[in-house]
């Protein structure tokens, strides 16, 4: 075990604002709103029509294919549209707004919890599907597909991602911190699941307090390693933290399960142990509001579904220099042009900028020093594939390893130049997938 990887950068982290606060709930809005397209593969299918009296945790859409996620109503109410909204992606998406009833409890339906213990594996799979489970790092791959990986391959260990290394976030700190039991129960089930006897759960060390409460509350009969990792983004990203566990490199275009191993975040881990815990499925998440825009930092726990602007106010409003909201960290989240957009299974932050935090830059040009190439984790060029991208060549940066890129901001943060290497390779893919869809029509 390395702890670390080759390259990257070393931004500061900004996380004293709320690693040491506690996890509070939010109270429920007047409104929320659900896109069906929160999770990657296809949108979950609406079951609901307008009018419709939901109760928190009833089923919305259900699944569209095996590579889908069911969405589930985050409070009761009624339905009070379905259409499009503004998505955080910055896209119009299908959404489901319900109408929050006011007066209602919130207690979900009496529903049956499952035992895993009396599961089989492909059961834990289905159970896991039901309840609408992805990866709460942010990426909101479907967590089922990761528990059924094909028959061909054979798995050693798993790896629960506790490294969080963009800036700001403390939402996996906290759930390593004050629900490290249920952290283990998860793993147990995942592992179960997966039918491997070894896992790690690597955590950055500037988290010692959830190194610490991890290994205090670690069942002796459980095989798990209790990883410290080195501090230096992007450590969280799954490739460099199979590097950094392992000492394997993932082949490009592979995925972990090819090098023997499942990755998974550690708050989608603890999510699993909730749904074998109390039936509900995925109705709610820990979010980090940060940043030094924003009057009071907090580390909530958040209905799916609720709008920025109900958080931002729930916390206390912006300062006066507050120039920029970004969904997820500073180095991969997207920036919100409107803040009626809804929080999503895979929101992890919301961050506010100030003036002094977002200067603008005039781009120049690429002065050929190599610091991208330093700092690029999965060993691209990413001053070459810049000038392909300003030039329109995308089919020749397919063969330059454009799909092996992960967006992941490093280059751009360290270019003398301000040039925008991740946004361009980010729009560059966009117009490969549309190149591709239209030679396929």
């Amino acid at each position: 075990m390395r702890s670390t990887f080759r390259h990257g950068v070393h931004p500061p982290d900004s996380k004293a604002l709320t690693a040491a606060v506690p996890l509070r709930r939010m109270p429920y809005a007047a409104e929320v709103v659900l896109p069906l397209r929160q999770h990657a593969g296809k949108p979950a299918r609406p079951v609901v029509r307008v009018g419709d009296r939901v109760q928190r945790g009833d089923v919305l859409a259900e699944a569209d294919g095996f590579v889908s996620s069911p969405v589930h109503a985050s409070a009761a109410g009624v339905v009070k549209a379905i259409g499009l909204w503004p998505h955080p992606d910055g896209t119009l998406s299908d959404a489901i707004r319900i109408a929050v009833d006011p007066f209602n409890p919130q207690i979900p339906r009496p529903r049956m919890v499952p035992d895993w213990n009396g599961l089989t594996p492909p059961e834990v799979v289905k159970a896991v599907q039901d309840a609408g489970v992805v990866g709460l790092g942010g990426a909101a791959f479907p967590t089922h597909v990761k528990l059924a990986p094909p028959k061909d391959i054979h798995l050693e260990s798993l790896i629960v991602n506790g490294a969080e290394c963009e800036p700001y976030l403390t939402t996996d700190h906290r759930t390593m911190v004050e629900y490290p039991e249920r952290v283990h129960f998860g793993v147990r089930i995942m592992m179960r699941a997966l039918g491997v006897k070894r896992a790690v759960i690597g955590v950055e060390r500037n988290k010692p307090d959830a190194i610490e409460r991890l290994r205090a509350t670690l069942p002796p009969d459980l095989d798990v390693i209790i990883l410290p990792l080195t501090v230096k983004y992007p450590q969280g990203a799954e490739k460099m933290l199979i590097h950094a566990v392992t000492g394997r490199e993932v082949p490009s275009g592979k995925l972990p399960m090819n090098v023997g191993v499942v990755v998974q975040n550690v708050g989608s881990i603890a999510t699993i142990a909730e749904v074998f815990e109390t039936g509900l499925p995925l109705v709610e998440r820990i979010v980090t509001v940060s940043g030094p825009g924003v009057r009071r930092p907090s580390n909530l726990i958040i209905p799916v579904g609720t709008k920025v602007r109900d958080i931002l106010e729930f916390c206390g409003g912006v300062s006066a220099d507050a120039t920029e909201v970004v969904l997820g960290g500073p180095m991969m989240g997207t920036a919100q042009p409107n803040l009626d957009v809804p929080v999503t299974k895979g929101t992890t932050g919301v961050i506010v900028l100030t003036r002094r935090d977002t200067p603008r830059f005039e781009t120049l040009p690429c002065i050929r020093c190599g610091s991208c190439l330093e700092a690029c984790p999965v060993f691209l060029n990413p001053s070459m594939l810049g000038l392909h991208a300003q030039a329109g060549r995308y089919e020749e940066m397919e063969s330059m390893h454009l799909a092996d890129c992960m967006l992941c901001g490093a280059c751009s943060y360290v270019c003398p130049s301000a040039i925008p290497l991740s946004q361009m390779f980010a729009l560059s893919k966009t117009a490969l997938k549309k190149a591709r869809s239209k030679v396929v029509a």
